[in-house]
């Protein structure tokens, strides 16, 4: 297994969790005791993870393409 191999594995884990760590309507406010009434925006740690779940895609999506043209 090649280095690009398993730094794609550990971005792909890095991004499930980011997904599942985005509450699908709720989001993190909700899911420790807000109320989600209405439109919110991203605000801290939510926000963060957001930015971080787009940066890892592109990073994932790029790895991809390497890999690709490597192989």
């Amino acid at each position: 297994m090649s280095v690009i191999n398993i730094i794609q594995v550990i971005v792909s884990v890095l991004l499930i969790i980011a997904v599942l760590l985005q509450a699908k309507g709720g989001g993190l406010s909700a899911t420790f005791g807000g109320s989600e009434t209405g439109f919110q925006t991203r605000r801290g740690a939510e926000k963060t993870i957001f930015i971080g779940t787009i940066v890892l895609t592109v990073f994932f999506l790029g790895l991809g393409i390497v890999n690709i043209i490597l192989n």
